[in-house]
């Protein structure tokens, strides 16, 4: 019988060593130029896997979660269902919804497994996401569940402060997102590229929100935004990147999402975290079928165990997810999700403002303020 893992050393050894530094994604490689090599790699899984005879049913996620999640999960879904092999591909929220739009004609994802719900309101309303509800909707808070049963959230994701812990102090990092403005800062800040970021458009979202709460026009918000940019020595392409180069400390301080930076820190890279003073923006992580799916009776047994109560508290255990259902016993969860709540503010955002808005002020930004803050330091790279 075929082996997924076989079949992933093989296919990095069919189209290149080049493929092997970037993130793989069991028998799926991915980083900004590898996109295009999805059609390939598909094509490469389901010969080995015929050829090798292996029946059973492919289930192709698309999600940012990263290898930790993504690997646990895989595992232990086909442990449950052994007529199944999952096969997931690793990128960007926006990078998924963008891949879905494109193969909207042709899909060759099953589940959309991670973003924001207002990245996934768009997708419901381009058509890409299937309805669908799971046994466990009521216990997402109504503003968790799509409209139509078109996607639910599956976990609430802190955007958080990060520093690189062996050159600062906790008390000496930015204690607030006003504070990533001090001239102390300039050169020394790195920020994930934000169009393919979901955590980082919804930073960005609430910076504009609330410029126009406070002046009812958005060009404070992009003002602030242009005097970060200021600050920014580099967008850098990915997040595990984004990690590094702060551990290296070519940056000092960023803004990334809350897992991402407990599993690092469990891992022993010196990160260190600060909740902003003024609210932390809490995503409502969304998980759904793709419109279109070939393996519609899969995708839907994935998404009813991904929110089941075994499921999310492994996620909270094992690779430090906060749940989104609210109706898990307080004593079945670790104790770090007590203490995060217990530290953080959740910020005021208007989620619906910025699905509707949200890829407007991304053009807007683009356009007139990457790269051209004072001093025009920020870059991708």
């Amino acid at each position: 019988m075929w082996n997924a893992e076989w079949g992933m050393r093989n296919v990095s050894t069919i189209v290149g060593p080049r493929l092997r530094d970037s993130t793989w994604v069991r028998g799926i490689p991915h980083s900004a130029f590898l996109i295009p090599c999805l059609f390939l790699c598909l094509a490469l899984l389901a010969l080995a896997a015929s050829c090798g005879g292996d029946k059973r049913t492919p289930l192709v996620v698309y999600s940012p979660h990263g290898r930790d999640l993504l690997t646990l999960f895989a595992h232990r879904f086909e442990q449950l269902h052994p007529d199944v092999v999952v096969h997931w591909l690793d990128m960007g929220s926006q990078e998924v919804h963008d891949r879905l739009r494109s193969e909207r004609a042709n899909p060759q994802a099953d589940v959309w497994f991670g973003g924001p719900g207002t990245i996934f309101a768009r997708a419901a309303r381009d058509s890409l996401l299937q309805p669908f509800r799971p046994a466990w909707a009521d216990a997402i808070a109504p503003h968790g569940r799509g409209p139509g049963d078109a996607y639910f959230a599956a976990y609430l994701t802190p955007a958080v402060v990060v520093y690189a812990a062996e050159a600062l102090t906790a008390e000496q990092a930015p204690q607030d997102w006003d504070d990533l403005l001090d001239p102390r800062w300039e050169g020394k800040i790195l920020i994930r590229d934000p169009l393919a970021s979901g955590t980082m458009r919804a930073v960005w979202g609430m910076i504009i929100e609330r410029g126009l709460k406070a002046t009812r026009d958005t060009a404070a918000g992009f003002q602030w935004l242009r005097r970060l940019d200021a600050q920014t020595k580099e967008y850098v392409l990915n997040g595990q990147l984004l990690d590094q180069k702060i551990v290296r400390q070519e940056g000092l301080v960023t803004i990334w999402d809350l897992p991402d930076i407990l599993l690092n820190k469990r891992d022993g890279l010196p990160l260190g975290v600060v909740f902003a003073k003024s609210g932390t923006p809490v995503i409502e992580d969304a998980i759904a079928i793709v419109r279109g799916t070939r393996h519609r009776a899969a995708a839907a047994a994935f998404v009813e165990w991904v929110g089941s109560g075994e499921a999310q508290l492994l996620a909270a255990r094992d690779v430090y997810r906060l749940p989104a259902r609210r109706d898990l016993p307080v004593d079945s969860l670790p104790a770090w999700v007590r203490e995060v709540n217990g530290a953080m503010k959740v910020a005021d955002v208007d989620w619906d403002l910025l699905a509707a808005q949200g890829d407007a002020w991304m053009r807007h930004w683009d356009e007139t303020v990457r790269g051209k803050g004072e001093g025009g330091r920020g870059r991708s790279r």
